[in-house]
Parts: structure tokens; C-alpha cells; sequence
């Protein structure tokens, strides 16, 4: 169970702004997590060809990460029950690593049987990275 109390949230409460940096550290180890080995991850070249500006932070590697800062809030990751998504635009990573990746959160409905929804709005560079960032949690 979370650490967080259903009757302590409100609708239209904040959660504390989380941010991130994508790495091309980062990129290899999920390569080799996911065997995802797409090269527009890992290789300049294979990324230009494909008319990118850079490798590209693999979606489910953005989405992961955008909803750490629901889990720490949470203080128990088995508290989400459902998380989903809409792929907006792709994080770009140059050698130096990515712009920072800015999420913010908001409860936006509790719901049946002790459960909040939380919106997210992820983005780097000032520009939207994810759509329709949903999760649901068991408070």
C-alpha cells in the first residue's frame, strides 16, 4: 500500500516537480535490457540517415523514467496500477546527454475503491514529449 493516504489527496492536487537527463550511458543499458538494439538509439549515423537530429531515447525508456517521480512520491512502486501513454516526440540525446526532461503532476480524479488519477505532463526543451500521461495509483 502507498505511503500516501487517500483522504490526505484532493483533486487538483501538485506533486513535486521530477526531472531527468537522458545519457547515452543510459541508451546502451537499455539496449541491453529491452533488446531493442535499433541503432537510432546508439548510432550518429543511423540517426541522421533516418533524418533524426540525434539518437533518440527509446519511448519506453522516457516513459519509465517520466513516472519515477510518481513513485517516490508514492513511496511503494506497487501502488500504480495502470500507466499509459501517447508518444509525442522522440528525446533527443547528443553526446553531452539530453535537454533535462521535465515532468510535472497532478491529481485530476480520485476514483472507486481508494484510487487516484494522476495526469502528466512531460517535456524537454520546452516541447511535449508524451501525450495523454496517465497514471492510476492505490492510495
Amino acid at each position: 500500500m502507498a505511503a500516501v493516504s487517500f483522504d490526505d489527496v484532493a483533486v487538483g492536487d501538485e506533486l513535486p516537480p521530477y526531472e531527468f537527463r537522458v545519457e547515452r550511458l543510459d541508451l546502451v543499458r537499455y539496449c541491453g535490457a529491452s533488446g531493442d538494439f535499433n541503432p537510432i538509439h546508439w548510432s550518429d549515423r543511423a540517426a541522421a540517415a533516418a533524418g533524426l537530429p540525434d539518437v533518440i531515447a527509446h519511448g519506453m525508456l522516457t516513459m519509465a523514467k517520466s513516472a519515477n517521480g510518481v513513485v517516490e512520491w508514492l513511496g511503494d512502486p506497487a501502488a500504480v496500477v495502470e500507466y499509459g501513454v501517447r508518444f509525442v516526440r522522440p528525446v533527443v540525446v547528443p553526446v553531452d546527454g539530453s535537454d533535462a526532461v521535465i515532468v510535472t503532476s497532478q491529481i485530476t480524479e480520485k476514483l472507486d475503491g481508494r484510487r487516484a488519477r494522476i495526469e502528466l505532463t512531460v517535456t524537454s526543451g520546452d516541447q511535449p514529449v508524451l501525450g495523454r500521461a496517465e497514471v492510476i495509483v492505490q492510495l
